[in-house]
């Protein structure tokens, strides 16, 4: 079970779970120690599949509030959504919705990294799945996507987890580790889901692909 503020797309607090309790909260300037400790202690598990700037891109933001700042003004203009994901109060990563985009397409992408401290756990995909809720009751959105390098069985075991079906495959797709990387597309949409992302992975027992199996 998720609680949020009713009606409210952003920003917003959700919290699912007793054992442990995730929860999903804006990116705040004060997240700043925790942010650089995550990311400089989990460098060689995040490095290969971050983001990178292609030569001639726009650059990004050098300081973390920067960083916040830009996220700001993304999620105040409805294109993003940038949570922080906590664990019994302490930061463990990120959940972000991107590229929100509103008219006849009502879409967007989840991105989303977890400190190893907390991997293996259920976290990822209870974390993702609460963000695709939001995504499809309060925001309003009808798909949503995540992408993912063949590489990255982490991330691939997320979606798998939650039961969201692979929808294509697309060469040279993101700028990812310093190249252009080949990338899986999964998708679901809210039609898919009656019930909720959230709560067919907990009726699932916290894995979907397997219950489907059985």
């Amino acid at each position: 079970m998720t609680t949020q503020v009713p009606g409210q797309a952003w920003p917003n607090r959700l919290t699912s779970g007793t054992d442990p309790v995730v929860t999903l909260r804006p990116i705040r300037a004060s997240d700043a120690t925790a942010w650089r400790s995550a990311r400089q202690r989990n460098a060689a598990w995040l490095t290969p599949w971050d983001a990178t700037v292609p030569p001639g891109g726009d650059a990004r933001p050098t300081s973390f509030r920067g960083l916040v700042r830009r996220l700001r003004v993304s999620a105040k203009r409805g294109t993003s959504l940038p949570f922080v994901i906590e664990v019994d109060g302490s930061f463990a990563g990120q959940v972000s919705v991107n590229n929100i985009v509103r008219g006849s397409a009502q879409f967007a992408s989840v991105g989303y990294w977890i400190d190893q401290r907390f991997a293996g756990r259920g976290v990822m995909p209870r974390a993702v799945a609460m963000a695709i809720d939001h995504c499809f009751t309060t925001v309003g959105l009808h798909r949503i996507e995540v992408c993912i390098r063949p590489e990255n069985s982490n991330s691939l075991r997320v979606v798998e987890k939650l039961g969201i079906r692979e929808v294509g495959y697309a060469p040279r797709f993101l700028h990812i580790d310093g190249e252009w990387r080949d990338h899986r597309i999964f998708a679901i949409t809210k039609e898919e889901v009656p019930t909720g992302v959230l709560a067919r992975l907990e009726s699932a027992g916290g894995d979907v692909s397997a219950s489907s199996e059985g």
